[in-house]
């Protein structure tokens, strides 16, 4: 849901006068993901019910309270923030709005956070720190807003999703958003974006409590059930499969990097404020969990997200996809000194299983086809390109004949001009 913004000019005015007072705002919570292993659920507030609320509501009525803020229609401001703090009453940015609107009626608004300081220096410098917070949260949604992905476009790391794959996701960092795709007949069509907090220290996580969210391409493993959370994480969680081959093979480590929502008394988290998790307020989050299912939905995680026309990509899919076939013809043939040679030497499978073990698997599984064709079904390719270029392909492996055969999924890096396996596993 998006509302029309005013001009920049007028925006930041308002943006100023909707940050400017704290009477109103309630202290951000400030733990990290990690107390769900060693802390109980703190004592909250009256739960707020999420049934009767719609993903994305509340951040568009907020938007729709600052344009009509920067209209000079200050009462209806008003009586729009009061709305909106009633349906959420733990939507600190919606509190902090009525705040604002409230003093403005009585004196100007000198500066941000023109309220008079509290005497306690520790609460004080608390009251600065949540202001700061909620003042970076609000202009994370603003910009959002303002700045749109380009109509029919995809993340660039889209190159080719299987019908399989019903939904993906991906983050932009360095926006604070989620976008959730929908995989058509017609491609990804972008059907809704949310605002998600990362970790207290921001992204590209190596290693264990680093506090940091990671960057790469994942993928959703389960669906936790949120009875069986403690009220910390809200309407439930979803895990992605951090450390993946890629991480692995780098040598980084953690657990436990999961997306989930709220406690039920606060709305959302500050930006950054989790220990690696990926945060989302709990009616975006049950909007997802109604929609993604395990193991096929693919989670990009990047720092900027680069939006690209499809066809843009068709080159590299067309390219790579070369590649695949000169793999997959070389097993069907079983040529084994042509199939090893697309294979790196530092490949692994599950559990460390190295190249030489492998070559056993390889020669099993050439063997078993009897001379018939290999068949490559529902393909997704997914590339990921930081200091190194990575493919990660899934799809099902078909004997000629057969009706069905294993999944896998391989990992493969670009060396110079060619493409090798570093990993390769079945996942179903």
């Amino acid at each position: 849901m998006s509302v029309p913004l005013p001009a920049p000019g007028r925006l930041a005015a308002t943006v100023a006068l909707c940050l400017a007072g704290l009477v109103l705002a309630a202290p951000a919570m400030s733990q990290g993901d990690k107390e769900k292993k060693t802390r109980r659920a703190a004592p909250s507030a009256p739960p707020v019910s999420t049934t009767a609320l719609h993903d994305g509501q509340a951040e568009a009525r907020l938007m729709a309270v600052y344009k009509l803020v920067a209209e000079g229609r200050g009462r209806e401001a008003l009586a729009q923030a009061e709305s909106l703090a009633r349906d959420y009453p733990n939507f600190q940015l919606a509190q902090l709005a009525v705040g604002d609107l409230l003093v403005s009626r009585t004196r100007p608004l000198r500066h941000l956070g023109d309220v008079a300081p509290e005497p306690d220096s520790a609460r004080s410098l608390q009251a600065a720190a949540t202001l700061t917070e909620l003042r970076t949260e609000s202009r994370q949604r603003v910009d959002a807003q303002r700045s749109r992905p380009p109509e029919n476009s995809v993340p660039a790391q889209f190159l080719e999703l299987s019908p399989r794959s019903r939904h993906a996701i991906a983050v932009d960092a360095s926006r604070s958003r989620l976008y959730l795709f929908e995989n058509t007949p017609k491609g990804l069509q972008l059907v809704a974006d949310y605002y998600a907090s990362v970790g207290k220290l921001g992204i590209e996580k190596a290693a264990e409590g680093d506090q940091r969210t990671p960057l790469g391409v994942y993928f959703i493993t389960s669906r936790l059930d949120p009875a069986t959370l403690k009220d910390f994480y809200g309407a439930g969680a979803l895990p992605i499969n951090y450390p993946n081959p890629l991480d692995q093979s780098r040598g980084k480590t953690g657990s436990g990097i999961w997306l989930h929502g709220t406690p039920p008394d606060q709305f959302a988290r500050a930006p950054l404020a989790t220990d690696g998790c990926l945060v989302l307020a709990n009616p975006d989050l049950e909007r997802i969990l109604r929609t993604v299912e395990p193991r096929s939905t693919p989670v990009v995680i990047a720092r900027q997200l680069q939006w690209v026309q499809p066809h843009s990509v068709a080159a590299e899919r067309k390219s790579f996809e070369a590649v695949l076939n000169a793999w997959r013809t070389a097993k069907t043939e079983g040529d084994m000194k042509r199939l090893l040679g697309f294979y790196a030497p530092e490949f692994q499978s599950y559990r460390k299983k190295p190249l030489d073990e492998w070559t056993q698997v390889l020669q099993a599984e050439t063997r078993a086809l009897k001379g018939r064709e290999l068949q490559l079904k529902d393909k997704s390719y997914l590339r990921w390109t930081d200091s190194a270029d990575t493919m990660v392909v899934t799809f099902g492996e078909v004997a000629e004949g057969a009706r069905t055969g294993p999944t896998k999924r391989q990992y493969w890096t670009r060396r110079g001009q060619h493409w090798q396996i570093f990993f390769e596993g079945v996942i179903g």
